[in-house]
């Protein structure tokens, strides 16, 4: 084998190895009528929840199904300001700046952002 053909090969794993070690974030960004948020991958808006703290989440049972989580697969990585929480049912769910991620049961399409405020200001639009 040639120098040039070996040096293509460890070129080419080397791409491999970053491109695992760095995947894509869990969010996108889009623009409503009260800024720039953060969405799940269908471009629903996201939330954070103030009772939220430490890294846990306090939004579980009937709370979790108006608040549905931004879950993470067993095969997820974290990085560059997000991080990945255990729940208190043993899943795993995304977070942003160390604050758990949620959409909100009642945004019915991309760009709503009705939960903002909710629960006497509680919830908030999780902002880049």
């Amino acid at each position: 084998m040639t120098i040039s053909i070996r040096f293509a090969f460890a070129a080419a794993a080397s791409l491999a190895l970053i491109s695992s070690a760095y995947a894509a974030p869990p969010t996108k960004t889009a623009t409503t009528a009260k800024g720039s948020v953060l969405t799940d991958g269908k471009g629903m808006t996201l939330y954070t929840f103030d009772k939220d703290a430490g890294g846990k989440s306090a939004c579980n049972g009937p709370c979790a199904t108006n608040w549905p989580v931004l879950k993470a697969e067993a095969s997820d990585k974290a990085g560059d300001n997000y991080s990945i929480i255990t729940r208190d049912d043993g899943s795993k769910q995304w977070a942003y700046k160390g604050k758990p991620l949620y959409t909100f049961a009642k945004d019915q399409k991309p760009g709503d952002v009705t939960g903002d405020g909710f629960l006497n200001g509680a919830w908030h639009l999780a902002m880049p």
